[in-house]
């Protein structure tokens, strides 16, 4: 039976996790094999509306495996990053005004690195 803790984890948490248990595996994995690679108590259920979930927000792939599903990361983590980012700036109508906060709260050291992206330098 699963842990009530586990189960009422924060939803951005639990994707969170599930997301590390597919970067890891390198390979599409099972909710079963999901659950197996969380270590929790997890119910399976929970697991599979999670990867659902995912699926609908197109984070993950899933691919028919007997009767079910396996899943795989879209993207890997710096790129689902970078998706969130461009995510929150297309819900703001003055992008102009958030993109220029956004570089005046960056550290010298981001603020030099964008730059360079910028300007066709290193990736």
């Amino acid at each position: 039976m699963a842990d009530a803790r586990d189960e009422r984890r924060p939803a951005g948490e639990l994707e969170a996790a599930v997301m590390g248990v597919l970067w890891a595996a390198g390979t599409p994995l099972t909710p079963g094999g999901v659950q197996s690679g969380l270590g929790s108590a997890l119910a399976r259920t929970t697991v599979t509306t999670t990867l659902t979930r995912l699926h609908e927000k197109g984070v993950v792939s899933r691919a028919r495996q007997g009767r079910g599903y396996a899943y795989s990361p879209v993207q890997d983590a710096p790129g689902l990053t970078a998706r969130r980012m461009h995510s929150e700036l297309a819900k703001d109508t003055d992008r102009q005004t958030v993109l220029a906060r956004f570089v005046a709260q960056l550290d010298p050291g981001d603020e030099q690195h964008l730059r360079r992206l910028l300007e066709g330098g290193e990736r």
